[in-house]
């Protein structure tokens, strides 16, 4: 690599890195949040969600908006969206005016993320281009970790508000450094598919609100149902739009590639994985350790390390280890890590989460460069923006999935193992202990020493809930494991 691809790859990083912090930094500011800006707990949701809904709903119109006007252009006008974006909250901090502004950063980072990884892909020769995609690769797996950890930092000296500004003087930096890239575009890009956009836009869009939904409403709410279903169909209706357009947004033949199309299906998994276990191991490390949320933060960075460690490594692996071997055994050592994770308990120490949690970076970092570099490497050189578009978008959808899912086993579980201790109590306290361990703490705390009682049952019935969620999270990793096994080929 010369020092013009260094820079590059180091903008591209740094870009990527930043809007994907966004997602989860938020997560352990929402107490905060809460208390400053009166928001009610579907508020502190959207305040989460709406930014993962936008940046999910417009990625592959704008990955093709990089193949046909240039990347540089696209990518510094989403940096620029994203920062004003963050910056909304520190001009007005009303739950509406945080929830809009969390969707215009959303916005900015759906043209941001499509087009680092396509400028990366078009500037690097392919000697040196899977060395790139994999460090392109870690620094995304690894960014939600970041966001987290940065963001505890902030909160344990000073005010939530200082997330966004972060984010806003980072996008200011970010332009600058993106002002000095070279660019790349389609030879021929031909007209842009407003049909397909839209269907797509419908598709992603509403299939990724049913799933966030239905933890919260219910997966037989009108809402949740009616979502999916128009959600799923519009992906039906853009699936043959896109087989009967000359010029398509997305060519679906790209899928009949066993390499593109297992790529695609093992980030998806790996991000249902992912997410799904931040959700799970956060609120253990902060509701049956008793951590603060700065300790929590910082507990999930053996992850981040052996993530950015494999990065470097695997992808030199790809010329002698076959796809199908590295795919199958990263995915089956993060399902292996999953039962592990369902084995934690009260009496668990630090290190035993730690040992688990290098289990799932191993795994993650066997398999997160090479399923991105099946992707991009079996595209055309002039689809690369939308290609970058599919990988990003099978993470986020992935990333949805995984906490409805995590979260909709957790609930139900914790639910009916509480329930008989809730039942003994006075009618406010027993909906709020039946809600969330969270809330049972806080009723034990405001009970004084009557409370005592209620916490040991309400953190056995936790973590009956998260061993199986996680061990759930376990399963669909593991028939993903032998699926790959079958169906990836042996290279990309």
């Amino acid at each position: 690599m010369n020092w013009s691809q260094l820079w590059l790859l180091a903008v591209a990083c740094a870009s990527v890195s930043a809007v994907i912090a966004a997602m989860a930094a938020l997560n352990t500011a929402l107490p905060d949040i809460a208390v400053d800006t009166g928001a009610t707990q579907s508020q502190l949701t959207w305040i989460v969600d709406g930014y993962t809904l936008a940046l999910a709903a417009l990625l592959l119109p704008a990955g093709a908006l990089g193949d046909r006007f240039g990347r540089r252009g696209i990518l510094i006008v989403g940096l620029v969206v994203f920062g004003l974006g963050s910056a909304l909250p520190l001009i007005t901090d009303g739950p509406t005016w945080v929830i809009a502004s969390r969707g215009v950063a959303g916005i900015g980072a759906a043209l941001v993320m499509p087009a680092t990884l396509s400028l990366i892909t078009t500037g690097f020769s392919p000697e040196h281009r899977a060395r790139a995609i994999g460090i392109w690769a870690g620094v995304a797996a690894s960014g939600a970790v970041v966001g987290m950890i940065v963001s505890g930092v902030i909160l344990e000296y000073t005010s939530w508000k200082l997330i966004f500004g972060g984010f806003a003087v980072a996008s200011v930096a970010l332009v600058a450094m993106a002002l000095t890239i070279p660019s790349s575009r389609a030879e021929n890009p031909g007209r842009f598919d407003f049909g397909g956009s839209i269907l797509a836009i419908a598709a992603v869009g509403l299939f990724v609100l049913g799933v966030m939904e239905g933890p919260h409403r219910g997966w037989l709410d009108p809402v949740t149902i009616g979502a999916l279903v128009v959600g799923l169909a519009a992906a039906v209706g853009f699936v043959f739009a896109e087989l009967r357009a000359h010029e398509p947004l997305l060519d679906m033949r790209l899928f009949t590639n066993r390499a593109f199309s297992v790529g695609a299906a093992c980030l998806n998994l790996q991000f249902l994985a992912g997410f799904g276990m931040f959700f799970l191991i956060v609120q253990y490390f902060q509701l049956i350790l008793g951590y603060s949320p700065l300790m929590a933060s910082v507990a999930l960075t053996p992850i981040f390390f052996v993530v950015m460690a494999l990065s470097f490594a695997v992808p030199a692996l790809l010329r002698w280890i076959s796809l199908r071997i590295l795919i199958s055994l990263g995915l089956c050592l993060i399902g292996v890590s999953m039962i592990f994770i369902g084995i934690l308990d009260a009496e668990s120490s630090y290190l035993d989460a730690a040992l688990t949690m290098l289990v799932t970076g191993v795994g993650f970092g066997l398999c997160t460069a090479p399923a991105t570099h099946a992707i991009v490497t079996n595209t055309p050189d002039d689809q690369q923006g939308v290609a970058s578009a599919v990988n990003d978008a099978t993470r986020e959808i992935g990333a949805a999935i995984g906490v409805a899912a995590a979260g909709s086993v957790l609930a139900a579980a914790y639910g009916n193992q509480i329930a008989p201790t809730a039942q003994m109590l006075p009618e406010p306290a027993r909906g709020a202990v039946e809600d969330s361990l969270a809330a049972a703490l806080q009723v034990a705390e405001q009970a004084g020493s009557q409370g005592d009682a209620l916490i040991a049952p309400a953190r056995d019935a936790f973590l009956v809930g998260m061993q199986q969620a996680s061990w759930a999270l376990a399963a669909i990793l593991l028939v993903g494991a032998v699926a790959a096994a079958f169906w990836a080929p042996s290279r990309t």
